[in-house]
């Protein structure tokens, strides 16, 4: 089968503050994603990066009396290094501020829309929340607030330039109904559906150089406006691949490329499902084939944020305290395909251990203890007899598909289930088979018995195999400990040794 090729890309956040949970949610799930299609033998790109030009970071840079490109590059550094921490497997990472690719990208989108006809210069007046960096109409707020900050937006009053949004309404919702641009789950694509039904309007794609405080990209040929931060930010996931240049990235992975998916959290859905595939259809581009949408964290039920409000919580702090694949594993294990998810620590460190020391820790030191006390440490074959083994290996044999449609639906819990079902049926099969009494007959001259027992050992080494393989995208530092325990090494498997510590009585 050839091997097919996918774009996987994050969303970029402003940096004007450092990273939170929030965002390592998807940048695990997008690593998740292209880690198991690796493993699939596809060919995979993944991508995140920074927004640096966002009036945001600018204001956050005034407050706080430093530069702004001191600011943003500090900022930005801190989520370049969330690599390691999170155990991150991306292959490129854009900062819009000062990556030579982004700037070349962003004009060229911008003329081939303007050569469409779809860009013009108004007056405008409007509500506009800088949290958001977006206008807002009166009838979008929520008593006088921002629904997503809960702020109250400013009046602002200025000529810029807008794009003609409406004019692709009637071709944005072909192709969402069709699937052509699948967006994930039902619901988020029922919201974008009735979004554009409820009438679109075009939006401002630029800002004055002075409200702009003179950051950001000018607009081609008016240098008086700068690029509004939307229309900056969503050309990265074509800017990234030389977009604008002689790059063959942008032929071999946007234009050519099989799958070309975004993952957004719900707060964006509008820009990344309505505004970036217009911006597409406009310039002539293909679109994604992808949106698949998270909803948030929540700390005491309040959406994990940068503002301060005592809801960030800090990933590389927790890594630090509770490992990376604890962590990892709570986003992945605990936060559910459709609504928010409220994180606490005590939940990390419960799920960690149930599963972790309790579960697989436990399974295969199981296992390992008892091909050393009844085989040596040698690990037998299969034989024939496999009746007392078949559940487990059917539950081994289905669990890589399982997987696979699951991921395809952007479903994490349900991938997991699929792995942690391996765990459940390897301790059900040796609750059944006994391996102690079949050793105990084995001894005393019963060949069948020794047979089963050969099936048994190996059946159920073969199960840790595969949850080591099948685990490696989810959490990759505990699936490597698993492989590493059940290899064996001139021939022996490696002694028995506990593979995961109990959080709660080393934290």
């Amino acid at each position: 089968m050839t091997a097919s090729r996918h774009y996987i890309t994050t969303t970029i956040p402003y940096v004007n503050a450092r990273p939170h949970l929030g965002f390592a949610l998807e940048l695990v799930q997008a690593d998740t994603l292209a880690r198991h299609r690796r493993g699939r033998g596809d060919d995979v790109r993944l991508l995140s990066g920074t927004d640096d030009n966002s009036l945001k970071n600018v204001l956050a840079a005034e407050a706080e009396g430093v530069p702004v490109w001191e600011f943003v590059d500090r900022n930005a550094d801190a989520f370049a290094a969330l690599r390691d921490p999170l155990a991150l497997s991306f292959d490129d990472f854009i900062r819009t501020s000062s990556d030579p690719r982004h700037r070349a990208g962003v004009e060229r989108l911008w003329r081939r829309c303007a050569e469409a006809g779809d860009l013009y210069r108004k007056e405008y007046e409007g509500l506009y929340c800088v949290g958001c960096e977006q206008f807002w109409t009166p009838d979008e707020l929520v008593d006088g607030r921002c629904v997503e900050h809960g702020t109250e937006p400013q009046p602002i009053a200025e000529e810029n330039w807008f794009f003609r949004l409406s004019r692709h309404a009637d071709r944005l919702r072909e192709l969402i109904t069709s699937g052509a641009l699948r967006i994930e789950p039902a619901a988020r694509r029922n919201e974008v559906l009735a979004l554009i039904d409820s009438g679109l309007h075009d939006f401002s794609v630029s800002r004055s150089h002075t409200r702009a405080h003179g950051w950001g990209i000018p607009v081609p040929d008016d240098p008086q406006q700068v690029v509004y931060v939307w229309w900056d930010a969503l050309g990265n996931y074509v800017t990234s691949l030389g977009y604008g240049t002689d790059d063959p990235a942008y032929e071999r992975w946007w234009a050519a490329g099989d799958r070309r998916v975004h993952l957004a959290g719900k707060g964006v859905v509008r820009f990344h499902a309505v505004y970036w595939p217009a911006m597409l259809l406009s310039a002539g581009l293909p679109l994604p084939t992808d949106i698949l949408v998270h909803d948030y964290l929540t700390v005491a039920g309040q959406k994990i944020s940068k503002s301060g409000n005592g809801t960030a919580v800090d990933p590389v702090a927790l890594t630090t305290a509770y490992g990376t694949d604890a962590v990892r594993w709570w986003l992945l294990r605990d936060v559910p395909r459709v609504g928010d998810a409220d994180f606490t620590v005590e939940r990390l460190i419960a799920r960690a251990d149930a599963d972790f020391a309790g579960g697989l820790g436990n399974l295969v030191h199981r296992i390992v203890t008892m091909v050393h006390r009844y085989r040596g440490g040698a690990v037998p074959e299969l034989g024939a007899d496999r009746f007392a083994v078949t559940p487990l290996l059917d539950v081994c044999r289905a669990a890589p598909g399982r997987i696979d449609t699951a991921l395809a639906d952007f479903d994490f819990r349900r991938a997991v289930d699929a792995a942690w079902d391996i765990v459940e049926e390897a301790n059900r099969c040796i609750d059944t088979t006994r391996p102690w009494e079949l050793a105990r007959a084995e001894r005393q001259g019963n060949t069948d018995a020794a047979e089963r027992l050969d099936a048994v050992l190996a059946a159920l080494v073969g199960a840790c195999r595969v949850l080591g393989d099948e685990l490696r995208p989810f959490v990759p530092g505990a699936a490597a400990r698993i492989v590493r325990h059940i290899t064996p090494v001139d021939g022996t498997l490696p002694e028995a040794e506990p593979l995961f510590a109990r959080l709660r009585e080393w934290r």
